[in-house]
């Protein structure tokens, strides 16, 4: 982790709102990069008066609506196929898949929206929306409500903290592990609800 940081901090320093673009959009595009780091250290230099905070908030935002577009395209134009062929070895049947298209088309709003402020599963929210073929007015509208706040609240810790920024990343891990938990439970009671269905 100390080496990623270290990269990135030369990385942005060096190429400033660029390279904040390039990380989010790789971020939210499902590549690991830690926005955790990259807008909150964006946060810092503009505190030090390298960079501006409401750009770096606006470059943030429209990084991540666009890395959004490339992983939601990825599940329109091959997650559907892909699951349905290799779904069954995790017991996620053409039904399961269904039900996925029908809620995103009912509630797909307001689930982008949410999932957009919270960490970990925010990054991975376009693949399913894509897959359900969500409309993409709609998704862009509720993935930029959702990534503004999330991309002003790190870049503005970062503003806060100064040269003190990197303790956000310790409170941070422990909400994430915390957050990753009830993710797990509510998978693994998920997959066995579907098991017991199809015993039955």
């Amino acid at each position: 982790m100390e080496a990623i940081i270290n990269f990135l901090e030369k990385y942005i320093s060096q190429f400033g709102y660029l390279a904040i673009f390039i990380l989010m959009f790789l971020e939210s595009a499902c590549v690991p990069i830690p926005s955790e780091i990259t807008m909150p250290f964006g946060g810092f230099l503009s505190a030090v008066g390298n960079l501006n905070l409401i750009l770096v908030t606006l470059v943030g935002s429209i990084a991540n609506l666009f890395g959004s577009y490339a992983a939601y395209y990825i599940g329109k134009l091959g997650g559907r196929p892909f699951l349905e062929k290799y779904g069954k070895y995790v017991l996620l049947r053409k039904e399961e898949l269904d039900k996925v298209e029908r809620w995103f088309n009912h509630r797909g709003e307001l689930t982008v929206f949410i999932t957009r402020l919270l960490p970990g599963i925010r990054t991975f929210i376009s693949l399913p929306a894509g897959m359900a073929k969500m409309n993409l007015t709609k998704f862009s509208i509720y993935t930029i409500l959702g990534v503004i706040p999330w991309c002003f609240l790190l870049a503005y810790l970062g503003y806060i903290f100064g040269e003190n920024w990197k303790i956000i990343l310790d409170y941070y891990h422990k909400f994430e592990y915390i957050f990753f938990a009830i993710i797990i439970l509510m998978i693994v009671a998920f997959l066995v609800f579907i098991f017991i269905k199809k015993r039955k």
